[in-house]
């Protein structure tokens, strides 16, 4: 008879930090972690290496972080969180908490990130920076992240008020369920795409530190609403595209069809012979609506059938890590004595 010998779960926090060139903050930004949370057994860090060429990983290292994910070169912000998840999951992590190398975040509110995870109130946990109280924030920058914050709401059907911040955590169900496809940044696909899988998402009001550098994530202020913007309709066609195609499909068919009522008025009037072309401007205005919608429809089939392959994706991953032990090695079944 093989039995499995039953071991009381210890919950583990692992706190990943991704790095790119940060040899000047990354040990502030450890110094500030955790040490001990109420609640928490053990709690562990890692860093992702996006392609630093100074000594950002000779520091971790000599610090003290337990795991370093290596790139060769940079890979960007999206794919340093996902292999950051990856290998938290992988060294039994049940709650990951991602924070910023350059000590944006206040370390000590951690806590305050992983509590409703630990009291089963949410899966995922945005902290909430006080966004018109940051100084180095221009008046510009802060209208722009109210608005895209707005914009991400209606699209993910939540009320998290702040989409951009990087400051959060996950449970390691909610760790095991995340996509990000796109390459820019993983901050407003991951809540759209919670929302849409009516994931228990919430938010918690943090402090930031004073600025230490400038942010790396984009050049100018155009640059960042552009790559938002694109990021967050990429999103929501992706979640919900039947939605969108229709609005467009209802848009061009009411052009169409005021462009026919015209033509008809002029019929009226006994002037229809001067105004053919409104007729085949209708046409094809009502054409390419039926287009539209029919696009739509084929993007939805899509998207039901990325939605099967992501559960089979997450049933997949849960079972790989079912057969991990906490330290990230395969499980070995022992036999017992038998009868």
């Amino acid at each position: 008879m093989v039995l499995k010998r039953q071991v009381e779960r210890q919950v583990k926090l692992i706190i990943q930090i991704p790095c790119y060139n940060e040899e000047k903050t990354l040990k502030i930004a450890l110094d500030a972690l955790p040490k001990h949370i109420d609640g928490i057994d053990e709690i562990e860090y890692l860093i992702i290496n996006d392609g630093s060429s100074d000594e950002t990983e000779r520091i971790a290292r000599e610090w003290g972080v337990h795991y370093i994910v290596h790139f060769k070169r940079n890979l960007g912000l999206a794919k340093g969180f996902l292999a950051g998840l990856d290998l938290a999951l992988r060294n039994g992590a049940d709650i990951i908490v991602n924070t910023d190398a350059d000590n944006q975040y206040c370390g000590e509110d951690i806590e305050k990130l992983v509590r409703p995870i630990l009291n089963k109130e949410a899966d995922i946990v945005i902290g909430e920076r006080p966004i018109d109280e940051i100084q180095h924030f221009s008046y510009v920058k802060k209208k722009l992240q109210h608005f895209g914050s707005w914009v991400v709401q209606k699209a993910s059907r939540t009320d998290i008020p702040d989409a951009p911040s990087g400051f959060r955590a996950y449970s390691r169900h909610a760790a095991m369920r995340m996509n990000v496809h796109n390459e820019y940044t993983y901050t407003l696909e991951t809540i759209v795409q919670a929302g849409r899988n009516k994931m228990a998402i919430t938010s918690v009001p943090v402090r930031t530190n004073p600025e230490l550098r400038e942010s790396r994530l984009f050049h100018s202020m155009w640059g960042y609403v552009k790559k938002s913007m694109l990021t967050i309709l990429r999103t929501f066609l992706m979640y919900k595209p039947l939605s969108v195609f229709t609005a467009l499909s209802i848009l061009f068919g009411i052009i169409g069809a005021f462009l026919c009522i015209r033509y008809l008025v002029f019929v009226v009037q006994g002037t229809g012979g001067g105004h053919v072309q409104s007729v085949i401007v209708a046409v094809l205005f009502i054409i390419i609506a039926v287009q539209t919608f029919m696009m739509g429809l084929q993007a939805d089939i899509i998207s039901a059938n990325r939605r099967l392959l992501e559960d089979v994706q997450f049933r997949i991953k849960k079972m790989e890590l079912a057969l991990l032990n906490p330290d990230g090695t395969k499980k070995e079944e022992e036999e017992s004595p038998k009868d």
